[in-house]
C-alpha cells in the first residue's frame, strides 16, 4: 500500500501535486477551510496487515473515484520523469 502526503503548505514549482478541492476534502474528512495538496512525486510504503499507518478503529474518509484517478495521473508522470521518491518514516 503506498501513502501520499496531505499538506497545507503550498508544493514548489519542481513538485508533483494535485490541489484538494473542497467537495473533496469534505468526503474525506479534512479541514475544508483551508488549502490542502496532495503530493504525488513522494510516498511512504506500508504493508496492511501490519501498519503503523492506520488505526484499527480510527476514522478513515475517502475520495471520489474521479479524484483519485487526477492524482494517480500527477504520480504516473512522476514516475515517468524519473522524480518519484520512498520517503522511509521509520
Amino acid at each position: 500500500m503506498l501513502f501520499l502526503p496531505i499538506t497545507s503548505q503550498p508544493p514548489g514549482g519542481n513538485r508533483y501535486a494535485v490541489e484538494i478541492p473542497e467537495m473533496e476534502k469534505r468526503r474525506a474528512g479534512l479541514d475544508a477551510d483551508i488549502s490542502l495538496w496532495i503530493i504525488a512525486d513522494e510516498y511512504n510504503e506500508d504493508l496492511c496487515g501490519e501498519s503503523y499507518y492506520i488505526e484499527p478503529n480510527g476514522k478513515i474518509g475517502s475520495f471520489s473515484k474521479s479524484f483519485v484517478k487526477q492524482v494517480q495521473g500527477v504520480m504516473i508522470q512522476a514516475i515517468q520523469a524519473q522524480r518519484s521518491r520512498k520517503v522511509s518514516r521509520s
